[in-house]
């Protein structure tokens, strides 16, 4: 299988390239040329499957061959061995007809270690059979860096660099960044939004001396094989409540839109989906636009579910590839037009066929702290404000039909200081994390510069 860039300017590459390269060469994303599909049959099969087959069949399946099914199988396995819960994303029901699924079993308490500890692992399989070293950086609004650090710290083939904004993100949320002690992890701190760090990032992949010399690589989720990795679980969430014998919708709080969208990838690949409800906080680029069809960023306003405070959801721009029939140069003009005007009008086809499968509603701060309180009071559950945008978000819109999941992304714990705010508990850490916060932190203060920031990742990637 080869994967192109959605702005059609950089030559296709096989799925190691593209796990590797991270963002395209041409500023764009990897996408695969064509959509695996998976039989309904075998979609039936995942209800009695282990998570770990389950992740080994639909990341196979993007693999294409080019890693063997048991060296991907064992990966899995150790990947997902690290995880609290045997099920890795077990589910919770809520109310009649509405699920949570716990994505917050991980070593980081994210849902970003679902798809951080796999890629971990697959990064070392391939460096070491390649004799390559990689600098990673990465640009995070609160939980991929501290899921980057926990799968990478200590590995002998890969350098991070871990960008955050500063006084942006809760202190559990850094400290699982900067109290690693390994040498090959760099945290910084940036005195912007995270739309800087992550206009950083993409200034840096765009730098062809600076990738040439430091072997620059990306985790975010423009890394195709996060989204792979984290379909998988909507092919657990769904089988387990009947599909493919019916169809499940899903509601899901989003920032950087790469978590929805691995929604949209396990409908490519045969899933019967509902309904994708895109929940924001007032950070909310994502739900106008799939009400209004005008994807316009606005200015990023902090709140209390900080992972969302994003208004350039960069994997929209895979979603816009496919709605306009995958025609790389229309992609290329809006999102250029984009870096400059921050505005693009959706074309009415494309904007039609997101509508198909997607909807999005904004969730203000008031109605947030009241959905932590009302769901601890109504089901005993002890939320954290981007589960709780979510849960509020499906009480406002309806109209979705049942069985519906709500994506729970993160572990109460995280945000203690929000969540006691709200109604008056304030979460404990688990058990292997509790001392958190007694460790020494260890990170560096920049400002948002992407020339500074360079030659700070140049400069530890060469050290």
């Amino acid at each position: 299988m080869r994967y192109v860039s959605t702005r059609g300017q950089a030559p296709s590459v096989g799925f190691v390239d593209a796990v590797l390269g991270g963002l395209a060469p041409d500023g764009g994303l990897y996408v695969p040329e064509t959509w695996p599909q998976i039989s309904p049959d075998e979609i039936a099969g995942f209800s009695d499957m282990a998570y770990a087959d389950v992740a080994a069949r639909v990341i196979g399946a993007f693999a294409d061959g080019e890693i063997a099914p048991a060296d991907l199988t064992q990966m899995c396995c150790d990947a997902y061995a690290t995880f609290t819960h045997a099920a890795v994303a077990p589910m919770t029901q809520l109310y009649p007809g509405v699920f949570m699924a716990e994505l917050f079993h991980g070593p980081s308490l994210a849902f970003k270690d679902v798809a951080m500890q796999i890629l971990a692992r697959l990064y070392d399989h391939l460096l070491g059979a390649q004799r390559r070293t990689q600098t990673i950086l990465c640009a995070t609004s609160g939980d991929t860096g501290g899921a980057a650090v926990e799968a990478f710290r200590g590995r002998k083939n890969v350098k991070v660099v871990a960008l955050f904004p500063e006084g942006r993100i809760s202190e559990v949320q850094r400290r699982f960044m900067t109290t690693a002690v390994e040498a090959n992890v760099a945290c910084v701190a940036v005195k912007g939004s995270f739309d800087d760090c992550q206009a950083i990032v993409k200034q840096a992949f765009q730098d062809k001396n600076l990738r040439q010399a430091v072997d620059l690589s990306g985790v975010n989720s423009i890394n195709f094989a996060r989204i792979a990795a984290q379909a998988v679980y909507y092919f657990t969430t769904a089988a387990a409540l009947g599909a493919p014998a019916r169809k499940v919708s899903f509601c899901v709080p989003s920032g950087n839109f790469g978590d929805a969208f691995a929604g949209y990838v396990a409908h490519r690949m045969g899933l019967p989906v509902g309904r994708i409800l895109v929940a924001t906080n007032s950070n909310d680029i994502l739900a106008r636009t799939f009400e209004t069809g005008r994807y316009t960023r606005g200015k990023v306003h902090p709140t209390m579910s900080p992972a969302m405070d994003i208004q350039s959801a960069s994997n929209f721009e895979r979603l816009y590839f496919e709605g306009v029939g995958r025609e790389p140069v229309e992609t290329a003009r809006a999102f250029n037009a984009f870096a400059e005007s921050g505005t693009i009008e959706v074309p009415p086809q494309a904007f039609a066929g997101m509508r198909e499968l997607f909807r999005g509603v904004s969730v203000s701060e008031v109605d947030t702290g009241a959905s932590i309180v009302a769901t601890l009071r109504e089901t005993g559950e002890l939320i954290d404000p981007h589960t709780a945008v979510a849960v509020a978000g499906l009480r406002s819109a309806g109209g979705l039909d049942s069985p519906v999941v709500v994506m729970s992304t993160a572990h109460a714990a995280k945000f203690p200081e929000a969540v006691a705010e709200a109604c008056g508990v304030t979460p404990e850490l688990p058990r292997g994390v509790e001392g958190l916060a007694s460790r020494a932190e260890r990170f560096d203060r920049l400002p948002a510069e992407a020339e500074t920031i360079k030659a700070y990742v140049q400069a530890f990637a060469e050290a």
